[in-house]
Protein backbone atom coordinates (compact mmCIF):
# COMPACT_ATOMS: atom_id res chain seq x y z
CA UNK A 1 0.00 0.00 0.00
CA UNK A 2 2.90 2.36 1.13
CA UNK A 3 5.17 1.24 -2.32
CA UNK A 4 1.69 2.21 -4.29
CA UNK A 5 0.97 5.52 -2.79
CA UNK A 6 4.54 6.72 -3.52
CA UNK A 7 4.77 5.34 -6.88
CA UNK A 8 1.48 7.41 -7.17
CA UNK A 9 3.14 10.52 -5.49
CA UNK A 10 6.45 10.35 -8.00
CA UNK A 11 4.55 10.08 -10.92
CA UNK A 12 2.40 12.81 -9.66
CA UNK A 13 5.71 14.91 -8.99
CA UNK A 14 6.86 13.40 -12.57
CA UNK A 15 4.09 14.94 -14.31
CA UNK A 16 4.35 18.27 -12.16
CA UNK A 17 7.52 18.62 -13.50
CA UNK A 18 6.93 17.75 -17.06
CA UNK A 19 3.71 20.26 -16.89
CA UNK A 20 5.70 22.87 -15.22
CA UNK A 21 8.80 21.95 -18.44
CA UNK A 22 6.02 22.32 -21.23
CA UNK A 23 4.58 25.19 -19.56
CA UNK A 24 8.08 27.61 -19.42
CA UNK A 25 8.80 25.82 -22.84
CA UNK A 26 5.29 27.16 -24.23
CA UNK A 27 6.34 31.08 -22.48
CA UNK A 28 9.28 30.97 -23.55
CA UNK A 29 7.56 30.41 -27.49
CA UNK A 30 5.51 33.42 -26.43
CA UNK A 31 8.09 35.81 -25.73
CA UNK A 32 9.93 34.58 -28.81
CA UNK A 33 7.09 34.09 -31.10
CA UNK A 34 7.21 36.13 -34.55
CA UNK A 35 5.47 39.41 -34.52
CA UNK A 36 2.55 40.04 -36.48
CA UNK A 37 3.19 42.78 -38.65
CA UNK A 38 4.03 42.06 -42.80
CA UNK A 39 5.94 45.24 -43.25
CA UNK A 40 7.64 47.89 -41.26
CA UNK A 41 6.18 49.43 -38.52
CA UNK A 42 6.26 52.19 -36.42
CA UNK A 43 5.49 52.32 -33.39
CA UNK A 44 5.89 55.79 -31.20
CA UNK A 45 6.73 55.46 -26.99
CA UNK A 46 5.41 58.79 -25.60
CA UNK A 47 6.83 60.53 -22.59
CA UNK A 48 5.98 58.89 -19.34
CA UNK A 49 4.71 55.59 -21.40
CA UNK A 50 5.31 52.26 -19.11
CA UNK A 51 6.18 48.90 -20.07
CA UNK A 52 2.14 47.48 -18.92
CA UNK A 53 0.74 50.75 -21.67
CA UNK A 54 3.03 49.82 -24.54
CA UNK A 55 2.93 46.13 -24.09
CA UNK A 56 -1.26 46.67 -24.23
CA UNK A 57 -0.81 48.52 -27.07
CA UNK A 58 0.68 46.48 -29.46
CA UNK A 59 -1.13 43.48 -28.19
CA UNK A 60 -4.17 46.28 -29.31
CA UNK A 61 -1.99 46.63 -32.86
CA UNK A 62 -2.03 43.25 -33.57
CA UNK A 63 2.23 43.32 -33.08
CA UNK A 64 2.06 41.29 -30.23
CA UNK A 65 -0.23 38.66 -29.53
CA UNK A 66 0.42 36.96 -25.79
CA UNK A 67 1.06 40.28 -23.32
CA UNK A 68 0.19 37.79 -20.98
CA UNK A 69 3.71 35.97 -21.50
CA UNK A 70 5.25 39.70 -20.76
CA UNK A 71 3.55 40.35 -17.97
CA UNK A 72 4.06 37.33 -15.98
CA UNK A 73 8.04 38.44 -17.37
CA UNK A 74 7.48 41.19 -15.63
CA UNK A 75 6.69 39.39 -12.45
CA UNK A 76 9.48 36.36 -12.37
CA UNK A 77 12.35 38.24 -14.27
CA UNK A 78 11.81 41.86 -13.96
CA UNK A 79 15.41 42.56 -15.35
CA UNK A 80 14.64 41.34 -18.54
CA UNK A 81 11.98 44.15 -19.12
CA UNK A 82 14.03 47.58 -20.51
CA UNK A 83 13.36 50.65 -19.46
CA UNK A 84 11.37 52.16 -22.27
CA UNK A 85 13.08 55.26 -24.07
CA UNK A 86 11.28 58.36 -26.22
CA UNK A 87 10.73 57.97 -29.76
CA UNK A 88 9.89 56.01 -32.78
CA UNK A 89 10.69 52.42 -33.52
CA UNK A 90 10.66 50.37 -36.41
CA UNK A 91 9.13 47.51 -36.18
CA UNK A 92 9.93 44.49 -38.97
CA UNK A 93 8.44 41.53 -39.71
CA UNK A 94 11.73 39.40 -38.82
CA UNK A 95 11.07 40.39 -35.25
CA UNK A 96 10.39 38.11 -32.50
CA UNK A 97 7.50 39.74 -29.65
CA UNK A 98 11.18 39.89 -27.38
CA UNK A 99 13.16 41.75 -29.97
CA UNK A 100 10.32 44.40 -29.76
CA UNK A 101 10.71 44.79 -25.91
CA UNK A 102 13.88 45.20 -26.23
CA UNK A 103 13.88 47.89 -29.10
CA UNK A 104 11.80 49.68 -27.28
CA UNK A 105 14.51 50.11 -24.89
CA UNK A 106 17.21 50.93 -27.16
CA UNK A 107 18.57 54.21 -28.29
CA UNK A 108 17.46 52.55 -31.86
CA UNK A 109 14.66 55.19 -32.35
CA UNK A 110 13.76 56.43 -36.26
CA UNK A 111 15.16 60.20 -36.97
CA UNK A 112 15.05 62.43 -39.34
CA UNK A 113 17.43 64.54 -41.22
CA UNK A 114 17.17 68.32 -41.23
CA UNK A 115 19.61 70.32 -43.18
CA UNK A 116 20.57 73.82 -42.71
CA UNK A 117 23.00 75.12 -45.69
CA UNK A 118 25.87 77.09 -45.40
CA UNK A 119 25.09 80.80 -45.59
CA UNK A 120 22.07 80.44 -44.75
CA UNK A 121 20.47 83.53 -42.02
CA UNK A 122 18.51 82.39 -39.24
CA UNK A 123 15.12 83.33 -40.10
CA UNK A 124 15.47 81.03 -43.11
CA UNK A 125 16.64 78.57 -40.62
CA UNK A 126 13.70 79.34 -37.71
CA UNK A 127 11.50 78.47 -40.88
CA UNK A 128 12.68 75.39 -41.84
CA UNK A 129 12.50 74.56 -38.38
CA UNK A 130 9.28 75.94 -37.83
CA UNK A 131 8.08 73.53 -41.41
CA UNK A 132 9.61 70.09 -40.20
CA UNK A 133 7.44 67.27 -39.42
CA UNK A 134 7.59 65.77 -36.57
CA UNK A 135 9.39 68.00 -34.50
CA UNK A 136 7.77 70.12 -31.92
CA UNK A 137 7.23 73.57 -32.94
CA UNK A 138 8.52 75.54 -29.39
CA UNK A 139 9.67 78.51 -30.47
CA UNK A 140 7.20 79.12 -33.87
CA UNK A 141 5.29 82.46 -32.01
CA UNK A 142 8.99 83.76 -30.07
CA UNK A 143 10.63 86.65 -31.36
CA UNK A 144 14.88 86.19 -31.79
CA UNK A 145 15.52 88.14 -28.72
CA UNK A 146 13.31 85.36 -26.77
CA UNK A 147 14.83 82.37 -28.89
CA UNK A 148 18.31 83.62 -27.51
CA UNK A 149 16.76 83.85 -23.89
CA UNK A 150 15.45 80.70 -23.85
CA UNK A 151 19.32 79.31 -24.88
CA UNK A 152 20.80 81.07 -22.17
CA UNK A 153 22.27 84.17 -24.73
CA UNK A 154 20.16 86.73 -23.60
CA UNK A 155 21.56 90.20 -25.48
CA UNK A 156 23.42 88.09 -28.08
CA UNK A 157 22.32 88.95 -31.79
CA UNK A 158 21.54 85.20 -33.17
CA UNK A 159 22.78 86.06 -36.82
CA UNK A 160 26.04 83.67 -37.63
CA UNK A 161 25.87 81.91 -34.37
CA UNK A 162 24.29 78.50 -35.66
CA UNK A 163 26.41 76.04 -37.29
CA UNK A 164 25.06 74.85 -40.89
CA UNK A 165 25.03 71.07 -40.86
CA UNK A 166 22.51 68.04 -41.04
CA UNK A 167 21.06 67.59 -37.82
CA UNK A 168 19.19 64.18 -37.23
CA UNK A 169 16.13 64.40 -34.66
CA UNK A 170 13.64 61.87 -33.55
CA UNK A 171 9.49 62.31 -32.50
CA UNK A 172 9.63 63.65 -28.95
CA UNK A 173 11.91 66.52 -29.14
CA UNK A 174 11.54 70.08 -30.55
CA UNK A 175 13.56 73.36 -32.04
CA UNK A 176 14.85 74.03 -29.27
CA UNK A 177 17.19 70.58 -29.21
CA UNK A 178 18.13 71.47 -33.10
CA UNK A 179 19.17 74.91 -31.72
CA UNK A 180 20.93 74.25 -29.09
CA UNK A 181 23.26 71.70 -30.63
CA UNK A 182 23.47 74.31 -33.76
CA UNK A 183 24.79 76.98 -31.21
CA UNK A 184 26.90 74.54 -29.15
CA UNK A 185 28.47 73.89 -32.61
CA UNK A 186 29.36 76.55 -33.86
CA UNK A 187 30.95 78.06 -30.51
CA UNK A 188 33.00 75.21 -30.58
CA UNK A 189 34.25 75.48 -34.25
CA UNK A 190 35.12 79.01 -33.74
CA UNK A 191 36.94 78.26 -30.86
CA UNK A 192 39.19 75.62 -32.63
CA UNK A 193 39.48 77.95 -35.66
CA UNK A 194 40.20 80.67 -33.67
CA UNK A 195 43.18 78.69 -31.51
CA UNK A 196 44.68 78.01 -35.58
CA UNK A 197 44.49 82.28 -36.63
CA UNK A 198 47.62 84.03 -38.23
CA UNK A 199 49.27 86.17 -35.76
CA UNK A 200 49.14 89.16 -38.95
CA UNK A 201 45.19 89.67 -38.79
CA UNK A 202 42.94 92.52 -39.33
CA UNK A 203 40.23 90.67 -36.95
CA UNK A 204 40.99 91.04 -33.45
CA UNK A 205 38.42 88.75 -31.77
CA UNK A 206 36.89 85.49 -32.08
CA UNK A 207 32.75 87.44 -32.73
CA UNK A 208 35.36 89.52 -35.63
CA UNK A 209 36.26 86.33 -37.09
CA UNK A 210 32.76 85.21 -37.26
CA UNK A 211 31.14 88.56 -39.24
CA UNK A 212 34.14 88.03 -41.73
CA UNK A 213 33.50 84.29 -42.11
CA UNK A 214 29.72 85.46 -42.56
CA UNK A 215 31.11 87.83 -45.06
CA UNK A 216 32.88 85.31 -47.50
CA UNK A 217 30.49 82.62 -47.47
CA UNK A 218 27.96 84.90 -48.54
CA UNK A 219 30.36 86.22 -51.70
CA UNK A 220 31.60 82.79 -53.02
CA UNK A 221 30.79 79.20 -53.17
CA UNK A 222 33.73 78.06 -54.82
CA UNK A 223 36.38 76.63 -52.08
CA UNK A 224 39.31 77.52 -54.00
CA UNK A 225 38.02 81.27 -54.01
CA UNK A 226 37.96 81.48 -50.20
CA UNK A 227 41.08 82.11 -48.87
CA UNK A 228 41.17 84.66 -51.93
CA UNK A 229 38.63 86.49 -50.56
CA UNK A 230 39.25 86.84 -47.08
CA UNK A 231 42.84 88.23 -48.72
CA UNK A 232 40.88 91.03 -50.19
CA UNK A 233 39.31 92.48 -47.68
CA UNK A 234 42.06 92.04 -45.25
CA UNK A 235 44.30 94.24 -47.69
CA UNK A 236 41.23 96.85 -47.94
CA UNK A 237 40.96 97.07 -44.39
CA UNK A 238 44.42 97.66 -43.83
CA UNK A 239 44.46 100.24 -46.80
CA UNK A 240 41.09 101.71 -45.20
CA UNK A 241 39.55 100.97 -48.44
CA UNK A 242 35.66 99.99 -47.80
CA UNK A 243 35.26 96.82 -48.44
CA UNK A 244 32.06 97.25 -51.04
CA UNK A 245 30.29 93.68 -50.80
CA UNK A 246 26.81 93.56 -52.26
CA UNK A 247 25.57 90.48 -49.19
CA UNK A 248 26.28 93.38 -46.75
CA UNK A 249 23.86 95.42 -49.24
CA UNK A 250 21.10 93.05 -49.50
CA UNK A 251 21.23 92.41 -45.82
CA UNK A 252 20.65 95.76 -44.83
CA UNK A 253 17.69 95.75 -47.02
CA UNK A 254 16.08 93.03 -45.16
CA UNK A 255 12.78 91.73 -46.52
CA UNK A 256 12.71 94.88 -48.97
CA UNK A 257 15.21 93.06 -51.30
CA UNK A 258 13.51 91.49 -54.05
CA UNK A 259 16.28 89.96 -55.99
CA UNK A 260 18.05 92.99 -57.17
CA UNK A 261 20.26 95.63 -55.57
CA UNK A 262 20.13 99.70 -57.78
CA UNK A 263 22.40 102.22 -57.72
CA UNK A 264 20.49 103.65 -54.43
CA UNK A 265 20.42 100.74 -52.40
CA UNK A 266 24.51 100.75 -52.66
CA UNK A 267 23.81 104.35 -51.56
CA UNK A 268 21.61 103.94 -48.95
CA UNK A 269 23.19 104.51 -45.43
CA UNK A 270 22.25 101.46 -43.67
CA UNK A 271 24.53 100.11 -40.36
CA UNK A 272 24.96 96.61 -43.19
CA UNK A 273 25.84 98.71 -46.60
CA UNK A 274 29.67 98.24 -46.81
CA UNK A 275 29.88 100.83 -49.59
CA UNK A 276 28.51 103.00 -47.10
CA UNK A 277 30.53 102.49 -43.90
CA UNK A 278 34.40 102.05 -42.87
CA UNK A 279 35.08 98.29 -42.11
CA UNK A 280 32.73 95.28 -41.56
CA UNK A 281 28.99 94.96 -40.15
CA UNK A 282 28.40 95.11 -37.07
CA UNK A 283 27.25 91.39 -36.69
CA UNK A 284 27.33 88.36 -38.93
CA UNK A 285 24.83 88.63 -42.03
CA UNK A 286 24.55 84.83 -42.67
CA UNK A 287 25.57 81.62 -41.36
CA UNK A 288 29.21 80.49 -42.19
CA UNK A 289 30.38 76.82 -42.69
CA UNK A 290 34.06 75.73 -41.42
CA UNK A 291 35.68 76.67 -44.60
CA UNK A 292 34.85 79.94 -44.37
CA UNK A 293 35.56 80.55 -40.64
CA UNK A 294 38.90 78.84 -41.30
CA UNK A 295 39.55 81.50 -44.48
CA UNK A 296 38.76 84.24 -42.18
CA UNK A 297 41.50 83.77 -40.00
CA UNK A 298 43.91 82.41 -42.44
CA UNK A 299 43.67 84.46 -45.32
CA UNK A 300 45.72 84.34 -48.69
CA UNK A 301 48.54 86.78 -49.21
CA UNK A 302 48.55 88.74 -52.40
CA UNK A 303 47.96 92.06 -53.93
CA UNK A 304 44.77 91.43 -55.26
CA UNK A 305 42.07 94.54 -54.09
CA UNK A 306 39.23 93.98 -55.87
CA UNK A 307 36.56 91.06 -57.25
CA UNK A 308 33.87 90.63 -59.39
CA UNK A 309 31.38 87.97 -60.21
CA UNK A 310 32.48 86.41 -63.50
CA UNK A 311 28.81 84.46 -63.83
CA UNK A 312 29.63 80.87 -62.89
CA UNK A 313 29.89 80.83 -59.36
CA UNK A 314 33.75 82.19 -59.73
CA UNK A 315 35.13 85.53 -59.24
CA UNK A 316 37.86 87.40 -61.86
CA UNK A 317 40.50 88.74 -59.16
CA UNK A 318 42.38 92.35 -59.86
CA UNK A 319 45.45 94.24 -58.73
CA UNK A 320 44.23 97.58 -59.97
CA UNK A 321 41.20 99.67 -60.24
CA UNK A 322 41.56 99.74 -63.94
CA UNK A 323 41.82 96.21 -64.38
CA UNK A 324 38.85 95.88 -62.12
CA UNK A 325 36.61 98.20 -64.13
CA UNK A 326 38.10 96.30 -67.37
CA UNK A 327 36.70 92.76 -65.73
CA UNK A 328 33.25 94.53 -64.80
CA UNK A 329 33.04 95.57 -68.48
CA UNK A 330 33.66 92.11 -69.22
CA UNK A 331 31.68 90.08 -67.25
CA UNK A 332 29.00 92.56 -65.88
CA UNK A 333 28.00 95.40 -68.40
CA UNK A 334 28.64 93.45 -71.81
CA UNK A 335 25.08 90.92 -69.97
Amino acid sequence: MVKRLLSAVLLLLVLAALAVAGGYVYWQSRLDAPVGVDEPTLYYVPPGAGFNQAIRELEEQGVVEDAWAFRLLARIDPERIPRLRVGEYRITPEMSAMDVMTLLGSSNVVTYPLTIPEGWTFRQMRARLDGADKLEHVTTDMSDEEVMALLDREDVYPEGWFFPDTYRYHLGMSDVDILRQSLARMEQVLAEVWESRDDDLTVETPYEALIMASLIERETGAPQERREIAGVFKRRMEQGMRLQTDPTVIYGMGERYAGRITYADLREATPYNTYVIDGMPPTPIAMPGRASLEAAVNPLPGDTLYFVSKGDGTHHFSRTLREHNNAVNRYIRNQ
